[in-house]
């Protein structure tokens, strides 16, 4: 088919890349539901999806990644800049001349018999001042179908882009999925990545961390705004008035669990709302007002299937419903259906397991193996979301009144703290650390460092990115900026009980933020910034769960525990010699000080 632009830096690109990798032909993506369902009708003839039950689950498909295919692979992540300091002590480095070697040798004649995809899409509504275009070229219809669900797709966007150079350029190229030449690298220089030998939505949707964090995040520091892997979050209270809130958590603490948080049920009563922007990445800009304004630059949700349940995340469940693509759940046969750990009491008995093997559900459970890969994926229409907000399309952003960064610590972080002053605030972030968890290869159960939650994604020195946190905030009016808090949901007793119900009553904590950024609540001054008075935060349909005493034990400050995470910062710290901002250095000196 003909091109869908006149754009002489997108056809000349798309040219070299063709000559490249030598696809048969070259289909453009125009967005159109005609072509999308041909493409459908045509994976399902390949068997690279299967149709699910359309009554149950219309429009709805499912697909299997490669057994040594199936998460992020941190080790395989580079950023290719000039400068080997430019990409930090967090990143993996190579030299961008030598990367791009490496690639091109990879991907060279790969799309032999294969289809080249060009998929022009947009990060954010189409033709927001705030978004940003892409172009992936890709050879797997999985990876168009995702991008349809995750990003605005189609002619409209380069009708958007017009003449302009300023867009992304992504190469994917599915090769042999060898997992020992399999490579995901950023060249924030450049606009460009490239990620071969993989199919596995976190290192092939070019889209999600690839461009909305790594290339973003440069690009933000670069021209003056941020990108972070923070949900976006409104909360309307019985007047009608909504307060939006970002926040950053690692993965697996419960992020799009918050996002699309359901109220409790005295709070509902009462008329109050909580509505969903985005669940993983927020684009923020100060606008003409000067508040800072966010955008969620996604389309969809692409979350982690096991534990998402009526329980847990019953809007999340909802999501998934209608027009989504599951990817290594496992199938119930009778129905064909879809299920995973953690969605109910009842492993389909007729099954296929994650791998396509067939099984009796209950009987491999009972031999503690997984029906569903434990990081098993959905990919949903945002749309689907019962409590998608109103402003998801709205190009300018919501206003934020708070940043929240959180984590997995049993025993540190009290419930909630409240930082000081912006700078006491970018400290809070780069200190977040939290225990591992299964949706990053390695280890389990480890408490590692993920300052803002973007430890994996930042696509520049990390250092550089702090000074990038410390630079807005000199901009901003202290009247008009964002306060900033920390909130742990995981403090737990001696037994190795939680101490606090999370997921909906987690709105009791949001209160007091919002309380605390009107000035409408005192706290007390601790060694760590400001704490809340157990008082002030609602407890009422929580007895028996929750009392004024244990509460006063999750806000409880233990010195000596911090003095030991000060040396634990001290120490991460020190990776980034010279590249620490000084603001930082003060800010664990004032913490060791308040300690004594």
């Amino acid at each position: 088919m003909a091109s869908l632009t006149q754009n002489q830096s997108v056809l000349s690109w798309i040219d070299e890349k063709a000559e490249l990798v030598k696809p048969d032909k070259i289909v453009w993506i125009d967005g159109s539901e005609e072509q999308i369902e041909a493409l459908r009708a045509e994976a399902c003839s390949t068997g690279e999806l299967i149709k699910l039950n359309e009554e149950l689950l219309p429009d709805c498909y499912y697909h299997r990644t490669a057994v040594n295919d199936v998460a992020r692979v941190e080790d395989r992540t580079l950023i290719c800049t000039k400068k080997e300091e430019d990409a930090g002590p967090t990143n993996h480095w190579m030299d961008p001349e030598k990367a791009y070697k490496m690639l091109y040798d990879i991907a060279r004649d790969s799309y032999k018999g294969r289809t080249m995809y060009v998929i022009p899409y947009s990060m954010g509504p189409v033709g927001s001042p705030l978004a940003k275009i892409g172009i992936e070229l890709t050879d797997s219809i999985y990876v168009v179908l995702n991008m349809c669900i995750m990003t605005r797709v189609g002619k409209k966007v380069l009708d958007v882009l017009g003449d302009s150079n300023d867009w992304v350029r992504g190469l994917h190229c599915k090769c042999a999925i060898d997992a020992e030449n399999r490579w995901i690298c950023q060249f924030p220089e450049d606009n460009t990545i490239i990620s071969v030998n993989s199919g596995y939505g976190g290192n092939v949707l070019l889209g999600k961390k690839c461009f909305a964090l790594r290339i973003a995040s440069y690009q933000g520091k670069n021209e003056g705004w941020q990108a972070e892997h923070m949900l976006i979050l409104g909360i309307e209270n019985p007047q009608g008035e909504v307060k939006y809130i970002c926040a950053a958590f690692p993965s697996a603490c419960g992020k799009t669990n918050l996002a699309m948080l359901i109220p409790p049920e005295g709070y509902r009563k009462k008329g109050y709302k909580v509505w969903c922007v985005g669940d993983d990445i927020s684009w923020i800009r100060k606008g003409e007002d000067g508040r800072l304004y966010a955008i969620n630059p996604e389309n969809g949700f692409f979350g982690v299937a096991p534990g998402t349940n009526d329980h847990s995340n019953p809007n999340a469940l909802a999501s998934t419903k209608k027009g989504t693509i599951f990817t290594n759940v496992a199938r119930n046969l009778d129905d064909n259906t879809v299920w995973w750990e953690g969605l109910d009491k009842n492993p389909p008995v007729n099954a296929e397991e994650w791998t396509g093997k067939k099984v009796n559900g209950p009987e491999w459970k009972a031999e503690g193996k997984n029906l569903a890969h434990p990081n098993s994926r959905f990919t949903a229409p945002a749309v689907n979301c019962p409590c998608i907000s109103s402003e998801f399309e709205n190009p300018q952003g919501v206003p934020i009144s708070a940043f929240v960064f959180g984590g997995r610590r049993a025993k540190l972080a009290p419930l909630v703290y409240q930082s000081r002053d912006w700078n006491h605030g970018v400290f809070v972030g780069s200190i977040m650390a939290s225990e591992t968890t299964a949706a990053a290869a390695g280890a389990v159960g480890v408490v590692r460092r993920d300052p803002m939650a973007m430890l994996p994604f930042c696509g520049y020195n990390m250092g550089d990115y702090w000074k990038h946190w410390i630079d807005i905030g000199k901009t901003l009016d202290p009247d008009k900026a964002p306060k900033i808090f920390n909130v742990n949901w995981f403090r737990k007793d001696d037994e190795g009980n939680f101490l606090w119900p999370g997921f909906g009553d987690n709105l009791r904590v949001l209160e007091w933020i919002l309380k605390r950024c009107d000035g409408e609540v005192d706290a007390k001054e601790t060694a760590i910034g400001y704490v809340p008075y157990a008082k002030d935060i609602n407890i009422e349909g929580l007895e028996g769960e929750v009392s004024l005493d244990s509460l006063e034990s999750i806000l409880d400050v233990d010195k000596s525990l911090w003095e030991t995470e000060a040396d634990g910062i001290a120490e991460f710290y020190g990776k980034f010699g010279d590249k620490l901002p000084e603001e930082l250095s003060e800010e664990l000196e004032t913490l060791k000080a308040n300690l004594k």
